[in-house]
């Protein structure tokens, strides 16, 4: 679980916004990438980074590789576990983010490529994980027969993203919170995190990919934010749904979203919102 406490003023939710809304288009400054691994790795995206690399058996000795890596959470967790004698590689498109991983851990390699045309050769490594990206990819099959193709014969494919909103305790409210006052729209233009967490759909992209499942897992997890306030703003502000609605719509947004995630407030004020992921691990025959 986040035990890192987001920022409680409205500087914070400000970087919040901006950093969620650059992600999705992969161009983030450097400011901007260090608000990323500062803000959403504790509060979001290091939970899952242990449990994905559980997941894929990485051991030691092996070559490891984090695609879409971000600033690293994901290849820092392999290294604890690969060793002195393993190999852990990260690969973004984003150089900002580069920048930030190769900062934060200069013993490990920081590559810039894009998922789906890997600057690698053919079975370099043991692993290739994939974490919270496989959503933002245009052709997701692509990037998986991409992964596949620098993995050994027997080696693993692991990615984890996030379980559709029909399975999202806080999330699928909210988003039909969002509904009812924007409108239908709003359900496409908030659905691109949710939009690849189906596991039926993530086994096809496997079996298409000539793997086979090793494991797959449904974890409850937690995003944290300074306020419910934070949540509907972070989540509008990084679409196109800000610019569609009047500060009248929005503000009805915000108030009905303290109302719905009020309650998942702890003794400190920080609003923790449940958030279901998927995680797949499979073996390339």
């Amino acid at each position: 679980m986040c035990r890192a406490r987001a920022p409680a003023d409205a500087e914070g939710d400000t970087r919040l916004q901006e950093v969620a809304s650059m992600t999705e288009t992969f161009q983030l400054s450097r400011e901007q990438a260090q608000a990323y691994e500062d803000l959403f790795v504790p509060a979001l995206f290091g939970q899952w980074a242990p449990q994905l690399v559980d997941c894929a058996r990485v051991r030691d000795g092996q070559s490891v590789l984090d695609v879409a890596c971000g600033t690293g959470v994901v290849a820092r967790a392999a290294r604890d576990l690969v060793g002195p004698g393993g190999r852990v590689v990260g690969v973004d498109l984003n150089s900002a983010m580069l920048e930030v991983a190769q900062e934060a851990r200069p013993d490990l390699e920081w590559v810039h490529g894009d998922v789906e045309d890997l600057p690698f050769e053919d079975a370099e490594f043991d692993v290739a994980l994939c974490q919270s990206a496989l959503f933002f990819f245009a052709d997701p099959g692509r990037a998986v027969a991409e992964m596949v193709r620098v993995v050994v014969p027997g080696g693993v494919v692991a990615l984890q993203t996030y379980a559709p909103l029909a399975e999202q305790p806080a999330y699928g409210p909210f988003v039909e919170l969002v509904a009812g006052h924007a409108g239908p729209e709003a359900r496409v233009l908030l659905g691109t995190y949710w939009s690849q967490g189906a596991l039926d759909g993530l086994l096809e992209l496997a079996s298409a990919a000539g793997l086979s499942l090793v494991e797959s897992r449904s974890s409850l997890g937690e995003a944290v934010f300074p306020s419910a306030a934070a949540v509907a703003d972070t989540e509008i502000k990084a679409t196109p749904l800000a610019e569609r609605i009047t500060p009248e719509t929005y503000a009805r947004i915000v108030a009905d979203t303290e109302e719905l995630l009020g309650g998942y407030a702890d003794e400190s004020g920080l609003v923790r919102v449940p958030i279901r992921a998927t995680l797949l691990a499979a073996r390339k025959g």
